[in-house]
């Protein structure tokens, strides 16, 4: 997003001026001055007493002349970009304009920004004249993603001597957007071959047969070289042919954000690395014509764009990276809202799913309810690894025999450790559905498969 497409103008009045603008020069200059004025006159003794009223009057003039100081101050912020990736740097306009007609007098500026976007920048501003303008830039980056407010805006203004300081707020905030780091991944399809846009009359005709494919009834207007006759026959109402439509993949990503099922703290956690991962692949399997629904266990999609084909052009990938910033663990123990609503299927060409630690339970479930004609892609994390060391061996059990289920349900299942890097584990999905697929025997070895017709489902390969 450009700076013009995120900005505020607000104005501050710099009129007011009380004891509390005191500074602790100010107020050390008070309090010695009535201290001397004391002393003075309880021992008789003048020029104390013209030294203690000199020092009381001083902060007390700086005050007066504050007061009736009228400065009025515009301040313009934009962001550039207002989303980022994670380790990325945006940067922040400032533009301050005096709109009085007197000048003011050295304004120190400071923005509030999160303490995880660095420290709070401060600037000073020399004498600003009537109408004159101030810019100021500086950076911010995060390594951790989220949703970060910067702002309001803070004005200290202060006299010559340093005794009075007045301070004014805006009240305007910007937000700053931090994604999940994105993986450009490489072009290996680990869908069927049919994936992605194109023309699904053929596979229409299969399932519908040809007297029944795209027609609907008579509209007025409606061209009489398209009427099919034998539908109107069928149904005795006139019936024409549809215009050919365009059919469109639908991949569904599972991101597993249940707490009991990730190990590690901060940036280098299964979780993050499991947000990151269902980033990358939800935008690639976008850019490559498919309609795209990301579900977390709960059931509940991500995104409002979910399964629409019209989503690209909706910006649907500043939505859903929008959607993972903020996206966070939940208490969840279980898959069950995830797995009924791939159990609904809904058109799903292929399923791919983040996973966390899995019991046999949930292993069980979810290769239940993976479709004859949907090929499922489960990358399924080593959690345990995450702790640092070597797992322990029931944790390993578990891990090793979760994935074998899933193979013995069709899923291709990809194993990941900390450190492994998802374009090389994508290409690894892809080479074993494209070297073996078919439908896994119980012991879970894969057997020859047919040839698919269009719609065929590929499923995976054991490891």
């Amino acid at each position: 997003m450009s700076a013009q497409q995120n900005q505020s103008t607000e104005n501050t009045d710099g009129r007011g001026g009380r004891l509390a603008g005191l500074t602790t020069r100010g107020r050390s200059f008070l309090a010695a001055g009535l201290a001397a004025m004391a002393c003075g006159m309880l021992f008789d003794y003048k020029v104390l007493l013209r030294v203690g009223a000199m020092l009381t009057m001083l902060p007390l003039i700086a005050i007066m002349v504050l007061a009736r100081t009228r400065y009025r101050v515009s301040c313009r912020r934009a962001l550039e970009p207002a989303r980022v990736g994670v380790g990325q740097e945006a940067r922040v306009h400032l533009r301050l304009e005096n709109v009085s007609r007197l000048p003011s007098g050295t304004l120190l500026v400071e923005d509030r920004v999160p303490y995880v976007l660095g420290s709070r920048p401060r600037f000073v501003l020399n004498k600003v004249e009537p109408n004159g303008r101030r810019r100021v830039v500086y950076r911010v980056r995060s390594d951790v993603r989220g949703r970060y407010l910067l702002g309001p805006l803070a004005l200290r203004l202060a006299d010559p001597f340093g005794l009075v300081e007045l301070s004014r707020s805006f009240s305007a905030q910007h937000a700053l957007t931090v994604t999940p780091q994105v993986h450009a991944l490489p072009n290996a399809p680990v869908g069927q071959a049919w994936s992605g846009r194109g023309e699904g009359h053929a596979t229409s005709v299969a399932a519908a047969g040809e007297d029944d494919i795209g027609t609907r009834e008579y509209r007025h207007g409606d061209d009489l070289r398209r009427v099919h006759w034998r539908s109107t026959a069928r149904t005795g109402e006139l019936m024409v042919r549809r215009e050919e439509q365009v059919w469109q993949s639908r991949a569904t990503i599972l991101l597993d954000t249940r707490a009991i099922a990730h190990r590690g703290d901060g940036p280098a956690s299964s979780f993050e690395w499991a947000v990151s991962s269902a980033a990358s692949i939800a935008l690639h399997m976008a850019r490559h014509g498919y309609a795209v629904r990301l579900l977390t266990e709960t059931g509940q999609a991500v995104t409002a764009a979910a399964h629409d084909s019209s989503a690209v052009g909706l910006d649907f990938e500043g939505m859903l990276l929008d959607a993972l910033a903020v996206v966070e663990m939940s208490n969840a123990a279980t898959l069950a809202g995830a797995n009924a609503m791939l159990r609904q299927g809904g058109g799903d060409s292929l399923v791919i799913a983040v996973l966390g630690d899995l019991s046999g339970d949930d292993a069980s479930e979810l290769a239940r309810v993976r479709h004859s004609t949907t090929s499922g892609v489960a990358f399924a994390m080593d959690t345990a690894s995450w702790l640092g060391g070597k797992p322990m061996a029931q944790a390993q059990a578990r891990f090793v025999g979760s994935a074998q289920v899933l193979r013995v349900g069709g899923w291709r299942v990809v194993e990941v450790e900390p450190g492994d890097r998802l374009p090389e584990l994508w290409e690894l999905a892809a080479r074993r559905g494209s070297g073996m697929s078919g439908s896994v025997g119980a012991a879970g070895t894969a057997t020859p498969a047919a040839p698919a017709g269009p719609a065929g489902a590929e499923v995976g390969a054991a490891r």
